[in-house]
């Protein structure tokens, strides 16, 4: 079966603060968008790729591609005005008789592990989502009043997220809903059980320039 990695990466830099979209950040340097790419690359050169980016950073990614010499074959398609909307482009290019596993572009720090689980896991059961435990108290809140959630019964959802293609593609196959907060939860509507398996707390989605000091420093020191 066909393995495929849809990297989505269609957002800005409003929260990162800079004119420059995340995804084209240098940390280590590299983009982040090329260390994701790498994270999956060392795992298996057979992996098949699309990348969704916005049409209007085409031509800056080609250049970023040929400075560092990124020589990756990947399929390219345009970004929406939402993570919903811009996976359904990519998933386009997927063929229905193929996993594919749907990676947010700010996450390089994805571990070997996971990447071979979560397509193991597809392979047997459908899908494979990647999680990991809540260290912190959580107290859940309503207006004004609040009380504890036990914390044991909470996991943090992460990519890359892993489905057979004809499944996921059915599931995207409907109007954008803002409670759809990732692929997991589209496919859970289809009637799918989710499959957890245990993701890596390095593999944060970098947001901020705190996260980005985290990254290189992670990146650096090759965790």
């Amino acid at each position: 079966m066909r393995r495929f990695v849809l990297i989505s990466a269609g957002g800005s830099g409003t929260r990162m603060k800079t004119d420059l979209p995340k995804q084209f950040l240098e940390i280590a340097g590299k983009p982040l968008l090329i260390h994701t790419f790498e994270a999956f690359m060392q795992v298996d050169p057979s992996f098949e790729f699309v990348l969704v980016l916005p049409e209007n950073t085409f031509d800056y990614w080609r250049k970023c591609c040929l400075e560092h010499q990124f020589r990756q074959p990947y399929l390219l398609a345009s970004s929406g005005p939402t993570r919903f909307h811009s996976v359904k482009s990519g998933l386009r290019l997927v063929p229905n008789d193929a996993l594919v596993a749907i990676h947010d572009g700010v996450r390089p720090l994805v571990s070997t592990r996971v990447i071979l689980e979560v397509f193991q896991t597809a392979e047997k059961l459908g899908n494979a989502v990647p999680a990991i435990p809540v260290n912190e108290s959580l107290r859940i809140t309503d207006h004004a009043h609040s009380q504890p959630l036990a914390r044991e019964k909470v996991r943090i959802v992460q990519t890359p997220q892993c489905f057979r293609a004809d499944l996921i593609k059915k599931a995207y196959n409907r109007n954008f809903d803002e409670s759809f907060t990732d692929d997991a939860t589209l496919l859970e509507v289809d009637g799918h059980r989710i499959n957890l398996v245990e993701g890596n707390r390095e593999n944060l989605k970098i947001t901020t320039p705190a996260d980005l000091k985290i990254a290189a420093a992670l990146l650096i020191s090759e965790f």
